[in-house]
């Protein structure tokens, strides 16, 4: 941004509060940030931080409870707070544009994609004709192959990444001055995950905009982002250009944020993740000092008395520590030795064994083949990674583990050398509760009308068959074992943090004893200080109770650090297996690569991303030959058209399917020639 170029938004000491029991609590107090014309800022912090408030304060869309006290927020010169109804309604129309986390909420169900698209058009005026002509148009500029067949899909019809892009081109229709990105890309896999984020960036600069992104996801602010602002207990304690913030952090709140991250080379059974201690403190509850130095490793008497002030701490860079030149001593929150992680046992009969499984589904006469032929196996104290895109087959995998679901006839899922019933209502109570599922979201998973006492009681009665003082008793061992304590024994789930929660679903799972736990995206929808928590957790449970995971992730950092071997799913078949370091060190099939390639780093930096041309191919009329061929950036001819690839493994049983010979594969020749085989 030029020195005389006007900020497009403008903080001013921005104040909100909310009115609880009669009392006025402060959410937000004294924000002063700035967002340049054509800039991209990314706003970062745990939840309950005032990330979300700031952007419905800037649109004045607080719920009834909430007020701004102070302070001015302005939108090209205009203060949203003294604007009278019509020239609020002129500024949400043309100046201001959102898009939230969920792009199915934002979508009308009963209306068409052309419907709500040409919507956009006649508010602003254009004829019905035109309105069309625009969607149209509109849809083909983010990247929506066939807009003209997408016109008259509904949104159930459409992938996550489509939906969210068809938001992105509502937003964008009016052409506004600033976009709020508020979480919008959490739930997507990676690659679309990069896809948007690369649309976005393009169409930032093709229109001008201005972007205040907000996100827990570390990586993909540093992708996207100028510059960043981190918040917390809704105080600005940090602010500078990304790149330099996420590398050399000026206050210990980001640099413990960071900490959280796994990293290259960080598994589990090597050291723990670290992780801020304590939690977030309650609105206005910090009356004098530092609001962070309650959790800070480096407070002294000095941070818990004096408010620090947002000061200049180099070029562009301010924060608001009296020690900013001390944070990279900020010492380990979690110093506990590596864990023992006992040796595998080659002889040991496997917990899991699929020994082919398939899943076809029939819908209206037509043949789905949702899985086909995936044959695995995981051992005792075992993590097996599971990653692929929307559609790969990932959840019916764990559905017909849960016996949710029968897979195909002749498939055979053993658990402990035992063949399991295909269906969960002909299993035995032992077989039920030695599989278990921790879920994405434990707000949908937990009954938020009963106590923790109540919801872990009835899983210890229920699995493992005990009532009064001993389920009493089981019911204290189980939160000691999830780091929780008799004080939220009679909480609700409306009462606890995100962590908390996600701590209390993994207490019900291990109610029986499982031999195996399905995690299905147990971290997605946590800040990364609580995500190192949970994995610390499932970790440490899995070295104790030598139980077997089978986790589902699209965050490929979390399945490198916990996960011994890794799966990749693409269009129900299985494209790569083996040990988690040969998969993930290569050489890899040419799908993984483009999924690993894809993955967010907080460095900043964008490697070469391999990009997959095109959406997932319809399971009602996939690919012939290598189902993968449609979108392979390394296709070598007919042969990869019409033959289906054997999945060959090597000595160490790192097995990948593709028609290209293994020493041909890898990141260093992925744009060397190739010759087709004969």
């Amino acid at each position: 941004m030029s020195p005389a170029a006007s900020p497009v938004l403008r903080l001013d000491e921005l104040s909100v509060s909310y009115s609880v029991r009669g009392r006025a609590m402060p959410v937000l107090t004294k924000v002063s940030l700035e967002v340049g014309r054509g800039e991209a800022y990314g706003l970062v912090g745990e939840s309950g931080s005032g990330k979300s408030t700031v952007a419905l304060a800037l649109q004045r869309v607080l719920p009834p409870s909430g007020r701004i006290s102070g302070g001015r927020a302005l939108i090209e010169g205009q203060d949203v707070t003294s604007l009278d109804r019509a020239a609020l309604r002129r500024m949400r129309a043309k100046t201001v544009a959102m898009v939230f986390q969920d792009p199915g909420r934002a979508l009308n169900p009963s209306l068409t994609i052309g419907r709500q698209m040409a919507e956009v058009f006649a508010i602003l005026g254009s004829s019905a004709r035109e309105a069309a002509e625009r969607s149209e148009a509109m849809l083909a500029r983010v990247r929506i192959s066939s807009p003209a067949r997408v016109m008259g899909a509904y949104p159930h019809q459409l992938s996550g990444g489509m939906q969210q892009r068809m938001v992105i081109a509502m937003a964008l229709a009016k052409s506004p001055s600033l976009l709020i990105l508020d979480e919008p890309t959490t739930g997507l896999d990676a690659t679309i995950e990069a896809e948007v984020l690369d649309l976005v960036d393009d169409l930032r600069r093709e229109f001008g905009a201005s972007i205040l992104f907000i996100s827990h996801n570390l990586g993909a602010i540093a992708g996207l982002c100028d510059r960043v602002g981190v918040l917390y207990a809704g105080r600005l304690v940090e602010e500078g250009p990304a790149r330099a913030l996420f590398a050399e952090p000026r206050h210990s709140y980001t640099e413990g944020l960071l900490r959280c991250l796994p990293r290259a080379g960080m598994r589990k059974g090597v050291a723990p993740l670290d992780a801020i201690p304590g939690f977030p403190p309650a609105p206005g509850s910090i009356k004098q000092g530092c609001v962070f130095a309650p959790r800070c490793g480096l407070s002294d008497e000095r941070c818990r008395t004096i408010d620090p002030p947002f000061a200049v701490v180099g070029e562009g860079r301010a924060s608001r520590c009296h020690y900013p030149d001390r944070v990279a001593d900020l010492p380990r929150a979690t110093p506990a030795p590596a864990l023992a992680v006992p040796a595998r046992d080659d002889a040991a009969v496997p917990v899991l064994a699929l020994e082919p499984l398939s899943k076809t589904y029939d819908t209206g006469g037509a043949k789905v083949h949702a899985l086909r032929d995936v044959s695995l196996t995981l051992m005792p104290g075992e993590t097996l990674g599971l990653v692929g895109e929307s559609g790969s087959g990932k959840s019916t995998l764990a559905h017909a583990l849960l016996g949710l679901l029968a897979p195909d006839p002749g498939s055979r899922i053993l658990l402990d050398g035992k063949a399991l019933p295909p269906e969960v209502r002909s299993r035995s109570a032992d077989e039920i509760k030695a599989v278990q599922i921790v879920f994405q979201n434990p707000d949908s998973a937990l009954n938020r009308s009963q106590s923790v006492r109540r919801l872990v009681g009835r899983a210890v009665k229920r699995l493992a068959g005990l009532s009064g003082a001993a389920r009493e008793a089981q019911v204290r061992r189980l939160l000691d074992a999830v780091r929780l304590t008799e004080r939220q024994l009679p909480a609700r789930p409306r009462q606890l943090s995100g962590g908390m929660k996600q701590r209390v679903a993994v207490a019900r799972a291990f109610a029986g004893s499982p031999r195996l736990v399905v995690c299905d995206e147990p971290t997605s929808a946590l800040d990364v200080s609580v995500q190192s928590a949970i994995l610390n957790l499932l970790a440490e449970l899995q070295a104790e109770r030598q139980v077997s995971y089978l986790l589902i992730s699209h965050d490929l950092g979390v399945v490198r650090y916990l996960s011994d071997k890794i799966a990749v799913l693409y269009l129900g078949r299985l494209m790569e297996v083996g040990r988690a370091t040969d998969v993930l060190d290569g050489p890899h099939h040419p799908y993984t690569e483009a999924l690993l390639s894809a993955a967010p780093s907080v460095s900043g930096e964008r490697g070469t991303r391999i990009r997959l041309e095109g959406q997932v191919p319809s399971g009602l009329n996939p690919p012939t030959g290598c189902v993968f061929h449609t979108r392979c950036p390394r296709r070598i001819g007919p042969i990869c058209d019409t033959e289906e690839p054997p999945l060959a493994a090597d000595d160490a049983g790192h097995a990948i399917r593709c028609h290209l010979p293994r020493e041909q594969l890898g990141r260093a020749l992925a744009t060397a020639p190739v010759a087709e085989p004969a």
